[in-house]
């Protein structure tokens, strides 16, 4: 039985762009018709996007709810906005899935830490989720045999990372012997390494540096993250995944053009290599640090220059950059703008719900992507590398039935007050092409006009597997 049919005359399928009535049934998709080519069943609803984009739903594959929030001195650590809000802001942006964190080892099993990560996310959320296992550290021996039980449970993508990203957070640096091994698990099971790439000597030697030469203040964060650090990095983790056969990798926040370089290497070698880039990186440099409350355009690693951009960009069109992603950090403004230097800047950044727009603007508005292109960057994408697709991030018979609708009408400007996350937002005064005027999770209108019509109920875990061939070589 038709539910739902939706009529648009710029509909992104994967085949292309084109003019389709697309029919829902329940959760799914049920088929894509020719327009006017079925008669509305007695009882379903019929919404007429014409003059609009019709595209899947967002797909933001890298997001932190609940999160540690380090406090001043003498103040108690508090958590991140959770689901609850991130969710809701989500689906008013048009993004119907994200991917989450759990760490590996807060419980005395993996198994057991996915457990408690779920309490905070069922029944929580207004859109779709998933989690990244992440490890940290060292590694208990007995923890490689548990993650090779969780990728085969659901939980295909490990995050590593190669620092401690500053002197104060020592313990989440893996050593390459502990990388070894889970790229061992990875490749024996299927998985995906998803890596925070710095190098760790390069990083903390800057600290220092910068400390004894009195330069602490944030804006100098682009010299302790740097690229030489992206650069030896990225390498480094690239040549040690080659010698593990089956190893796949996506290399998480791509900041520098030499990470860029690094994929692109790698991936005209045959290595199944994916990256990924933040939208503040391709839009804000090291001088945007200098403005007042300069710290909400950061995260971690650092913003870089302008060769920098240029080369994120020129990423996103020959393959090297696969995704736009946010690592949303939703949290006041006060919290984010609380730490003033290299080594206490908050990182993360409030972008889930603008994220689709915004790259619509920038994509297709001011650089002429294609529609396909740029719906790949924000949805399909990351439904392929992440285990997903086709379910997610596509418009086609048998999909679920998310659906984000863009109005190229809507050139509203960015405004924190009129936003359903943070208390601020780095996108501020910035107009948009296009704003999306309708959501719709697995068939049912969530957002329309900006009126909110989910509930927190309707966010589903997803059981990932990624498929063989986003393993066996570059795919996209």
């Amino acid at each position: 039985m038709i539910d739902l049919i939706i009529r648009g005359d710029t509909v992104v399928t994967p085949g292309g762009v084109g003019a389709y009535d697309i029919l829902i049934s329940g959760e799914r998709i049920a088929a894509m018709a020719a327009p006017g080519t079925i008669t509305p069943p007695p009882g379903a609803r019929v919404i007429d996007a014409g003059g609009k984009i019709v595209m899947p739903g967002g797909i933001d594959p890298h997001v932190h709810c609940k999160w540690h929030m380090p406090a001043p001195a003498g103040e108690p650590a508090t958590l991140t906005a959770g689901p609850e809000v991130v969710g809701k802001a989500a689906v008013h942006g048009g993004t119907t899935t994200v991917i989450d964190f759990t760490r590996a080892q807060d419980q005395a099993t993996v198994q057991k830490s996915i457990e408690t990560r779920e309490q905070d996310w069922k029944g929580n959320c207004a859109c779709d989720y998933a989690t990244h296992l992440m490890v940290e550290g060292a590694l208990p021996v007995d923890l490689p045999p548990q993650v090779a039980e969780a990728i085969q449970a659901g939980f295909p993508t490990v995050k590593i990372f190669t620092t401690d990203i500053t002197p104060n957070r020592k313990g989440r640096m893996v050593d390459f012997g502990d990388i070894w091994e889970i790229f061992q698990v990875l490749a024996a099971n299927k998985g995906l390494g998803v890596i925070h790439s710095e190098d760790n000597d390069i990083v903390m030697h800057m600290y220092g540096k910068l400390i004894r030469e009195g330069r602490t203040g944030f804006e100098n964060m682009a010299e302790v993250h740097n690229t030489l650090s992206e650069d030896v990095s990225f390498r480094r983790v690239i040549r040690l995944a080659e010698k593990v056969p089956g190893t796949a990798l996506y290399m998480m926040h791509t900041s520098a053009a030499t990470g860029v370089s690094a994929i692109r290497e790698a991936r005209s070698r045959g290595t199944p290599i994916y990256g990924e880039s933040l939208h503040q990186y391709m839009l804000y440099t090291y001088e945007d640090y200098k403005k007042p409350n300069g710290q909400i355009y950061h995260t971690y690693p650092s913003l870089k220059g302008a060769e920098d951009h240029a080369a994120l960009w020129q990423g996103t069109l020959e393959g090297a950059i696969n995704c736009v992603a946010t690592d949303e950090i939703c949290c006041t403004l006060k919290q984010k703008i609380q730490g003033v230097r290299i080594d206490d800047t908050t990182g993360g950044n409030a972008g889930v719900q603008p994220r689709v727009p915004l790259m619509y603007t920038e994509m297709v508005g001011k650089r002429g992507y294609t529609l396909n292109r740029f719906v790949d960057l924000v949805s399909s994408n990351a439904a392929k590398i992440m285990g997903l697709y086709p379910r997610k991030g596509a418009l086609a018979a048998g999909s679920d039935a998310d659906i984000c609708v863009l109005d190229p009408a809507d050139k509203r400007v960015v405004k924190a007050s009129e936003m359903h996350e943070a208390d601020y937002s780095p996108w501020e005064g910035r107009k948009m092409e296009a704003w999306p005027c309708l959501t719709v999770l697995r068939g049912k209108v969530v957002v329309e006009n900006g009126v909110y019509k989910g509930g927190l109920a309707d966010g589903k875990w997803q059981h990932r597997k990624i498929a063989d061939e986003m393993l066996t070589a570059p795919r996209l």
